[in-house]
C-alpha cells in the first residue's frame, strides 16, 4: 500500500503517518455542542473524520476513535464571552439542561446513523464509552486545572484564567498572534494578556447554575477548552496520533487547548509536533450555503432532517461532501445535492445488479489482475491526504471496467466502500428513493401510474401516455422518461 500522507495544520505540511504506537492509530475528533439541532455544515466534520477513521482501518490501524459531547461549559462565543449555550437553551425552553442535552445528543447521533458515520472506536472495535461526555469528566478536568494552576493560571472574580505566556509559542496552530492579542476574546478585567482564557468559570454571586460544581476556585464550570484537552489525554494518552475538527476551531479552541496539552505534560516549543498534545491536527473547511439558512438564528436552518423533508436521501449529502476535498469550501445548492443523489444512484444501481449476478468471492484478486490495479489506484487516492473525489472516480472506473468475474469485481467495489462507506453491499436504489414530507401521493400510487404509463408507450398509446404524466404533474410528480437509469420519477 501506499504510505498515507497527511496535511498537519500545525506545520501546514504534507507529512507521512506514522503511529505513536506501533499498529495503532488514536483519533480525537472534536464533537458537537448539545444545545440545539446539528445543520448539515456541522455534519460535514465527522463525514471527513469518519472516512479518516475508516482510512486508518483501510491501512491496517488499530483505531481508536474518540468523539466528545460538550454538555456543560460552551459559551455562546466560542471565546470567554456570553451565556452558557446549555443554560441559555435551557432556559428558553423552560426544561432541565440535562433533558436538553439528551434530547440534542439523540438527536446527533440518528444523524450520525443516517449517514453511515461509524461510531467511536476501541482498537478498531465500537465503543460506545468512547463517545465522551463532557459532565462524566468533571473530577478529572478538575484535577487537571489543580496540576497547571501553580505555574500556569491565575485566578479572577470571575474564575481560573490560564496565562498564555507562560507557554511556547502560543497561537502557533492559527498563526494569527499579534501584539493586541486574539480580537475575538473579550476583555476581561485583570486578564493579564488579551488571550488568557477561562480554564473555569465561577458561578456569578446571586446566582445558581443548573450544571455547576465545587472547585478549589469556587463553585461554578469547567472551561470550554479544558474538556477536550482532559478526555484526550485520559482516553488516548500524551501525545496521541491525529486530532480533528472543523477549520472554525482552529483559530481559538485549538490552540488554547494545545496550550493546555503543553503545560499539563511540560513540553516545549511546538516545534516538537508532539508538544501539542497530538502529532498532527487536521481541519475540514466551512460548508458555504448562501441563503443564509445555514445559521440556527434562521428558524428552519438546514439540517439533515430538512433534506429528508424535501426527499433527498442522507447519504446524498454523504456523497456531497466526498465530491470535494476536505480542505476545500464546498457550496451547498439543492441544485449540487440533486446531482449527487443522482450519482450515488447510479452506482448503487451497477453494484445492485452485480450484487444479483455475482457468486460469494472471498478474494478480490491479486495486484496485477485489474480489479488489484483499480484498488491500487483507490488506495493512492484516500493516502494522498484523504482524496475522496479521485478516489470516487477510481470506484466508478472499476464499475465501468468489465474484465474481471463478476464476484470478483463485486468483492473489490465492497472492499473500496469500506472506506467510502455508502453501505453498498445493502443499499438499494429503492432505499435512495424518499418522499418528501409535503407530498399529496404515495410510492405505491407513483409506481403504479407509471407501469399503466410503460404500458401505454410499449403499445404507442401516446394519449393515455400523456394523459398519465400530465395527472402525475398535478401532483407534483416528474416523470422522467430521459433518465438514464430507466424509469425514474421525482417529487
Amino acid at each position: 500500500m501506499t504510505d498515507l500522507k497527511l496535511f498537519n495544520s500545525l506545520t501546514r505540511s504534507l507529512e507521512t503517518f506514522e503511529p505513536v504506537h506501533p499498529g495503532e492509530a488514536r483519533v480525537y475528533t472534536c464533537g458537537p455542542t448539545v444545545y440545539n439541532y446539528p445543520h448539515v455544515g456541522n455534519m460535514r466534520a465527522y463525514v471527513f473524520a469518519d472516512v479518516l477513521g475508516r482510512t486508518l482501518s483501510w491501512k491496517g490501524y488499530k483505531l481508536t476513535h474518540v468523539i466528545n459531547i460538550t454538555d456543560v461549559g460552551h459559551l455562546t462565543d466560542d471565546a470567554d464571552a456570553g451565556e452558557d449555550k446549555m443554560e441559555k437553551m435551557a432556559a428558553e425552553k423552560a426544561q432541565s439542561i440535562w433533558d436538553i442535552a439528551k434530547h440534542y445528543t439523540e438527536a446527533y447521533w440518528a444523524d450520525v446513523k443516517a449517514l453511515n458515520i461509524r461510531g467511536p472506536m476501541n482498537k478498531g472495535v465500537p465503543d460506545a464509552a468512547n463517545w465522551s461526555i463532557a459532565t462524566d469528566y468533571i473530577e478529572d478536568m478538575i484535577d487537571f486545572a489543580k496540576a497547571i494552576a501553580p505555574e500556569h493560571c491565575y485566578e479572577l472574580d470571575s474564575g481560573l484564567y490560564f496565562d498564555v505566556s507562560t507557554v511556547a509559542d502560543y497561537g502557533k496552530l492559527a498563526r494569527a498572534v499579534t501584539d493586541e492579542g486574539e480580537g475575538r476574546i473579550d476583555t476581561v478585567e485583570g486578564k493579564r494578556n488579551a488571550a488568557d482564557f477561562a480554564i473555569w468559570r465561577k458561578t456569578p454571586p446571586g446566582e445558581k447554575r443548573q450544571m455547576e460544581w465545587d472547585s478549589p476556585w469556587g463553585k461554578g464550570a469547567p472551561g470550554w477548552h479544558l474538556e477536550c484537552s482532559v478526555m484526550g489525554g485520559k482516553l488516548l494518552g500524551f501525545p496521541f496520533d491525529i486530532h480533528t475538527g472543523g477549520i472554525d476551531h482552529r483559530e481559538i479552541h485549538h490552540p488554547n487547548e494545545i496550550a493546555q496539552n503543553q503545560a499539563f505534560c511540560e513540553c516545549g516549543s511546538l516545534d516538537d509536533a508532539a508538544c501539542s498534545g497530538a502529532r498532527i491536527w487536521m481541519h475540514n473547511n466551512f460548508l458555504v450555503e448562501r441563503s443564509g439558512k445555514m445559521s440556527k438564528s434562521a428558524g428552519e436552518f438546514l439540517r439533515l432532517q430538512l433534506l429528508v423533508d424535501k426527499g433527498y436521501h442522507p447519504l446524498a449529502y454523504r456523497m456531497m461532501c466526498l465530491q470535494a476535498h476536505y480542505r476545500s469550501e464546498l457550496e451547498f445548492s439543492w441544485e449540487g445535492l440533486q446531482a449527487a443523489l443522482t450519482r450515488l444512484k447510479r452506482i448503487v444501481k451497477a453494484v445492485e445488479q452485480l450484487r444479483r449476478e455475482a457468486r460469494p468471492a472471498l478474494a478480490i484478486g491479486p495486484p496485477n489482475t485489474p480489479i488489484g490495479s483499480l484498488i491500487f489506484g483507490f488506495d493512492e487516492s484516500i493516502s494522498d491526504d484523504l482524496n475522496t473525489s479521485v478516489a470516487l472516480t477510481a470506484l466508478e472506473r472499476a464499475i465501468a471496467d468489465k474484465r474481471d468475474e463478476k464476484s470478483v469485481k463485486f468483492a473489490g467495489l465492497l472492499k473500496m466502500d469500506t472506506v467510502l462507506g455508502f453501505g453498498l453491499d445493502k443499499l438499494t436504489r429503492a432505499d435512495l428513493r424518499i418522499r418528501p414530507k409535503d407530498a399529496q401521493i404515495t410510492e405505491a400510487e407513483i409506481e403504479d401510474a407509471l407501469d399503466r404509463r410503460q404500458a401505454a408507450r410499449a403499445e404507442k398509446d401516446f394519449a393515455t401516455s400523456d394523459a398519465i404524466r400530465d395527472e402525475l404533474a398535478a401532483k407534483g410528480v416528474e416523470a422522467m422518461d430521459g433518465d438514464p437509469l430507466g424509469w425514474e420519477w421525482k417529487l
